[in-house]
């Protein structure tokens, strides 16, 4: 086994552990925070069957960054669509046979690595050109957007520029996975693409990333809007009565 090889197996299976171990950490966190009062953002549900409903419009439509801003509504629904369809497009990399499914979503999912690019860089150009953004962005937000458009641009190049062997990479994937490290081609740009990756699943716990499954614990989107109707009392405030 090359040196290379060791680095990248090694890379992987401690930004794994480090993604789900920040992650359960991160969610544990938020379902034991206390939520003391009624903040939900009217005109809000009334049953838990509407929240349900609200919380579906906001994970799949957008629904509030739509209202708020309609050219960040765009470029932000391509970005998580496009990346959505670029995720489940490698799923072909870690499963043999491939799913039916994911062989009929490859050509979707390769353009759109282009809507993923076209959202990242308006998402930036509203970091940089508007005022109020560009006054609360930290240095942070523009490495997080550098980052991912690293990995989208070197993933489009090896489609389109400099071409992957793609059997050699699915090895190297699957092994990982079965714990039998197979060599890693030795492709620059695949390097470079797979280094930021790693890096990415290191860094995402701890960063403004981490909104994905924050929303689901957000008292203003997932709380009923019942105050006239039912006293709301937290565990812990029962417990110190």
């Amino acid at each position: 086994m090359s040196m290379l090889t060791l680095g990248y197996s090694v890379l992987f299976y401690f930004a794994t552990f480090i993604l789900f171990a920040g992650l359960a950490f991160r969610i544990y966190t938020y379902a034991n925070t206390p939520s003391p009062l009624k903040i939900v953002v009217t005109p809000a549900p009334t049953t838990k069957a509407g929240v349900v409903y609200r919380m579906w419009r906001e994970v799949v439509l957008f629904e509030s960054l739509f209202k708020a801003s309609k050219w960040t509504w765009v470029f932000g629904w391509a970005f998580h669509f496009g990346m959505l369809l670029v995720l489940l497009r490698h799923l072909r990399y870690i499963n043999e046979p491939t799913w039916f499914w994911v062989d009929m979503i490859q050509p979707f999912g390769i353009y759109a690595g282009f809507a993923m690019l076209l959202g990242l860089f308006g998402l930036w150009a509203r970091r940089i050109l508007v005022d109020r953004i560009r006054y609360i962005s930290a240095p942070s937000d523009h490495l997080m957007l550098a980052m991912i458009i690293g990995i989208t641009g070197t993933g489009l190049m090896m489609k389109f520029v400099s071409g992957a062997d793609v059997i050699a990479v699915k090895n190297f994937m699957i092994g990982l996975l079965t714990f039998n490290i197979q060599p890693i081609p030795e492709d620059p740009i695949l390097l470079i693409h797979l280094g930021l990756v790693g890096l990415l699943m290191i860094i995402f716990p701890y960063s403004k990333l981490l909104h994905a499954p924050g929303l689901f614990f957000s008292p203003t989107r997932t709380q009923i809007d019942d105050p006239r109707e039912k006293r709301h009392v937290t565990p812990w405030a029962k417990d110190a009565n």
